[in-house]
């Protein structure tokens, strides 16, 4: 019948079904944390300095939430499994480097969230989300 994933925030659910494998996370797009750091520690290994010119709020938040939507997908570990990940925005893809696990990604922003979908296989497919919030 499908497969099913779920993520949550404080005032928010997402919930994805497709028939193919799929992980999924949100996220609040005014999430209050300290961007850099972040990266450093969880994302950039080498040359960390270079990498903060550029790096956004909005950009890592992005890459955070597609990261976890793929280890969702895999049924991993947040702790254990978040450095193995490697993030490309173009193309879409999350590789695990130790698994040579191959995703791509879809984002999606919607009112104060942002949604990472991750699958196997390139699909076109328009993904019905259900989100709750006492906000609307």
């Amino acid at each position: 019948m499908g497969n099913i994933s779920l993520s949550h925030c404080k005032d928010a659910i997402a919930i994805v079904w497709h028939k193919s494998k799929i992980g999924i996370d949100i996220e609040r797009t005014d999430r209050d944390f300290n961007h850099i750091k972040f990266a450093e520690k969880y994302f950039f290994h080498t040359n960390k300095s270079n990498h903060n010119n550029y790096l956004t709020k909005n950009m890592i938040l992005n890459q955070w939430c597609a990261v976890e939507a793929a280890i969702k997908w895999d049924h991993g570990k947040l702790a254990k499994d978040i450095n193995p990940w490697q993030f490309f925005e173009k193309p879409k893809e999350l590789i695990h480097k130790k698994k040579n696990i191959h995703l791509h990604y879809s984002q999606i922003n919607f009112h104060n969230w942002t949604i990472a979908l991750a699958y196997e296989q390139k699909i076109s497919f328009n993904p019905e989300i259900i989100c709750c919030s006492n906000n609307f």
